[in-house]
């Protein structure tokens, strides 16, 4: 899906992910690359995971928040800030407001977790649930920002959320600069924006795949068709990465379309298997839309690619343990 006439440096610069990186390195924790033998051979491949679990908030989310909301100006914190979120970015959104001392609004649908809702709650945000799609909430919130002033804190399609979210690679390829592949889940498209920008800004050759959930992936569907496209949001283990990228997405689609090198979808069914390699092999707990990624790395058509030595992102751990252990018993 690479366009060779396009240059990273169009979105974002590697300069500009290298300053992200400075300045949200006082609220996020360095997380570990660790090999892994049993998921190598698994795979067939050299197998790194990049453990964004390990964050403090549970995920990667933290990344790119942190890097939008350390440069709002005094008005803007003064005013409070708004977002939309299937759990994790609402999760960092109120961590960093915390941090902050503003005010934060989270807009969640009826399809987001307890779990998630509560862990949002518990850094004093206002939770607000709202309709039965991740729209429904989208549409609360543009209402919040016309009402009241509030500024919007993008999940996905923000130049800075893109470059905080590619200090992932940065971390990468500092420690394995001989990665060829880096995977990782593919919902919105922050996240494998960032990380296809810097990283083939550094390597140009390496190859990025995105990995969603066989039924309704917005961000695919969107590329086959050429414009983005509005899809359902059927429950799913994989609740993170489901949805629409917005009719409206100004820069995670064109990046996606032109850097990332493959997308693999998964089923529903592979997702239980990948959570319980990744728990029995490396004692680690991971969400649905996380295992994506992993299970992704599993599947046939990724193992046709020659990749060698390869990352996988991940991406986050906030799962109840009521769903987790249901992972368990159907082993």
């Amino acid at each position: 899906m690479n366009s060779k006439d396009v240059s990273p440096d169009s979105y974002v610069s590697l300069q500009t992910v290298l300053q992200a990186r400075d300045r949200i390195a006082s609220i996020i924790r360095p997380t570990p690359l660790i090999f892994s033998s049993a998921i190598s051979e698994a795979v067939g491949c050299e197998v790194w995971l990049k453990l964004e679990t390990l964050q403090t908030t549970g995920s990667f989310k933290l990344r790119g928040a942190s890097n939008r909301m350390l440069q709002l100006s005094e008005a803007e914190k003064k005013r409070g800030v708004v977002a939309v979120s299937s759990g994790n970015h609402g999760r960092a959104v109120a961590y960093i407001a915390k941090i902050l001392g503003i005010r934060a609004i989270i807009c969640v649908c009826d399809l987001v977790p307890e779990n998630k809702r509560q862990a949002i709650r518990s850094y004093g945000a206002d939770l607000r649930v709202v309709g039965n799609t991740q729209d429904d909430a989208q549409e609360y919130a543009d209402s919040l920002i016309d009402k009241e002033g509030l500024t919007w804190i993008a999940p996905y399609d923000d130049l800075d959320v893109i470059a905080g979210q590619g200090t992932i690679a940065l971390d990468i390829l500092n420690e394995q600069p001989d990665i060829d592949t880096i995977i990782a889940p593919l919902s919105g498209g922050g996240l494998l924006s960032g990380i296809a920008l810097a990283a083939k800004a550094i390597s140009p050759a390496i190859n990025v795949v995105g990995t969603s959930m066989e039924v309704e992936p917005g961000m695919v569907r969107s590329l086959e068709a050429g414009h983005p496209v509005t899809v359902e949001e059927p429950p799913s283990l994989g609740d993170a990465i489901g949805g629409s990228i917005g009719l409206n997405n100004q820069f995670t689609f064109p990046i996606v379309r032109d850097f990332m090198d493959a997308a693999i979808l998964v089923s529903e069914e592979s997702l239980r298997p990948a959570m319980q390699l990744l728990f029995e092999s490396e004692g680690l707990v991971m969400e649905g839309g996380s295992a994506s990624a992993l299970a992704g790395a599993l599947h046939t058509d990724f193992q046709r690619r020659e990749a060698q030595k390869i990352a996988v992102v991940i991406s986050g751990r906030n799962i109840s343990s009521e769903r987790f252990n249901n992972t368990e018993e159907q082993k």
